[in-house]
C-alpha cells in the first residue's frame, strides 16, 4: 500500500502522462501527413496498428507490473518514451518513425495499468470510488489540455515540439518515479518495526512479582509462554507493510438487488457477481472507444465528476447496458440530426454514456481482487482494442467504398449495435 503522500504524487505523474502522451500520440498522425504525405486511409492504418499492438502490449505489461514491481515498470515505460521521443524529431525515413511509434506505444503500456493499480492499492470500498474518480478526472482532464494546446504548440514550435515537449515531460516523470519510490521506502521502513527489535524486546527480564520484594531471582530473565507470545505481537501502530498487503483488495459487495448501499468488506476472492460485471464492462469499453475515435467529446469530464460523487452505479445492470443502449442512440443521432440544438444534446449524452462505460470499466478492475495491475492491464487491452476496430473499420469502408462519405460512421453504429447484443448475452450468461 502506497501513502497518500505517494498517492498524490502519483495523480501529478498520470496528469503529466496523459499530456506528453496526448500530445505525441494524437498528432502523429498530422506529422506522418506533413512530413510524408499519409493520406486518411494510411493515417486510419497506423492507428489500427497502434492501437492492435497495445492491445496485446498491456497484457503483457499488466502483469510485468504485477510480478515485477509497480515502480520498476513506471521507470522502465518513461524511460522507454523519453529516449524514443528525444531522437524521434530527427529520425529520417518512414520506417524509422514507425519504429519509434510502435516502441513509444509499448513503453506507454508500462504506465498506465501500473498507475490505475497504484493508485487503488489498499483502499476500502469508498476510499476506491474516490481514487478512481480523482484518477479519472486527472487523466481525462490532462487529455483535453493536450487536445486544446496542441494544435498552437505546432504552429508556434514546428513539428519537432510534438517530440521535446513530450520528451522532456517523461523525463521528469521518470524523475519522480524515482523520488516516490525513495518516498515510499521510507515510509514503508518507518511503519515496519525491525523484527531483531521485536526480538530483543521479547527477551528483555521481566521481573518475577513474587521476588520483587526480596530481589531474589531478578538477574534472571522470567518469560512465560504467555508473556512471549504478547511480546512478540505487534501493536497495531507497529503492523509492517506485510500486513497492510494482507488486507488490501476489500470491495464493495453488494449487488442490484442491494439497492446499491456499501456492505461490509468482502472475501479477497471476488463473487460471480462481480466477475460477471468486470466481463461486462471488459466487453463494451473497446466498442466506447471505438466510438470515441470518431466523435471526441469532452462531456466525458464531467461524467466522470458526477459519478465520482454518486456510487448508486455500483453493480447495477441497468446503468451498464443503458449508459451503452444511450451511446449507441446518441451516436446514431449524431449522424442523422441537422438541428444545432438537438446534435449538442446528443453529443451531451454520448459523453455521458461513454463516461459510465470506461469508469465501469476501471472500477470494476481494481475492485475484483488483488492482481490490480493485471486487471489494469485488461482495461487498457479493452481501450485497444476499440482503437484498433474504429480506425480499421474506417479504414475498411473509404477503401471499398470511397463515394460514400459517411460509410465509416454507419459502419462503426453497426459495430455498436453487435457489442450491445453481446452484453445482453453476457448478462443473460452471469
Amino acid at each position: 500500500m502506497y501513502s497518500a503522500q505517494v498517492k498524490t504524487g502519483l495523480f501529478a505523474v498520470a496528469g503529466l502522462n496523459a499530456v506528453s502522451t496526448t500530445y505525441y500520440f494524437y498528432y502523429i498522425y498530422f506529422f506522418m501527413q506533413e512530413r510524408f504525405g499519409f493520406d486518411r486511409i494510411q493515417n486510419l492504418v497506423l492507428a489500427a496498428s497502434l492501437g492492435f499492438i497495445y492491445t496485446f502490449a498491456s497484457i503483457f505489461c499488466g502483469r510485468f507490473a504485477q510480478r515485477c514491481g509497480h515502480f520498476l515498470s513506471l521507470r522502465l515505460g518513461f524511460f522507454i518514451m523519453a529516449a524514443v521521443l528525444a531522437v524521434g524529431g530527427g529520425l529520417p525515413g518512414i520506417a524509422a518513425q514507425l519504429a519509434a511509434a510502435i516502441i513509444c506505444d509499448i513503453g506507454m503500456c508500462f504506465t498506465w495499468p501500473t498507475l490505475e493499480a497504484m493508485v487503488s492499492e489498499g483502499e476500502s470500498p469508498s476510499g476506491l470510488q474516490r481514487m478512481v474518480g480523482i484518477y479519472n478526472l486527472v487523466w481525462a482532464g490532462g487529455g483535453a489540455f493536450a487536445y486544446f494546446t496542441g494544435g498552437a504548440m505546432l504552429e508556434h514550435f514546428g513539428l519537432r515540439s510534438m517530440f521535446l515537449v513530450p520528451s522532456t515531460m517523461q523525463v521528469a516523470q521518470l524523475a519522480l518515479a524515482f523520488w516516490f519510490e525513495k518516498k515510499s521506502a521510507q515510509i514503508g521502513s518507518r511503519l515496519t518495526t525491525p523484527r531483531s527489535a521485536i526480538a530483543s524486546r521479547a527477551v528483555e527480564p521481566t521481573p518475577n512479582p513474587s521476588q520483587e520484594g526480596n530481589g531474589r531471582g531478578a538477574d534472571r530473565p522470567v518469560l512465560s509462554s504467555r508473556s512471549a507470545a504478547g511480546a512478540l505481537t505487534p501493536s497495531p501502530s507497529s503492523i509492517g507493510l506485510e500486513r497492510v498487503a494482507e488486507c488490501r483488495g476489500n470491495a464493495w459487495s453488494h449487488s442490484e438487488e442491494s439497492g446499491g448501499s456499501p456492505s461490509g468488506e468482502r472475501e479477497l476472492s471476488p463473487r460471480p457477481v462481480a466477475r460477471a460485471f468486470l466481463k461486462m464492462a471488459w466487453l463494451a469499453n473497446p466498442f466506447a472507444y471505438l466510438a470515441i475515435n470518431t466523435v471526441w467529446l469532452f462531456v466525458r469530464v464531467g461524467a466522470f465528476a458526477l459519478l465520482w460523487l454518486w456510487p448508486g452505479w455500483h453493480y447495477r445492470f441497468r446503468w451498464l447496458i443503458g449508459a451503452y443502449a444511450a451511446m449507441v442512440a446518441s451516436f446514431a443521432l449524431i449522424l442523422l440530426v441537422p438541428n444545432l440544438a438537438l446534435l449538442l444534446a446528443a453529443q451531451c449524452v454520448f459523453g455521458l454514456a461513454v463516461g459510465l462505460i470506461y469508469y465501469s470499466s476501471l472500477f470494476y478492475s481494481m475492485d475484483a481482487g488483488e492482481a490490480k495491475s493485471e486487471h489494469g492491464g485488461f482495461h487498457e487491452a479493452a481501450i485497444g482494442a476499440g482503437s484498433c476496430a474504429g480506425p480499421a473499420i474506417g479504414a475498411a469502408a473509404l477503401h471499398f467504398f470511397p463515394d460514400a462519405p459517411g460509410s465509416s460512421a454507419w459502419a462503426v453504429s453497426g459495430m455498436l449495435l453487435l457489442g450491445l447484443c453481446g452484453l445482453t448475452w453476457l448478462r443473460r450468461r452471469a
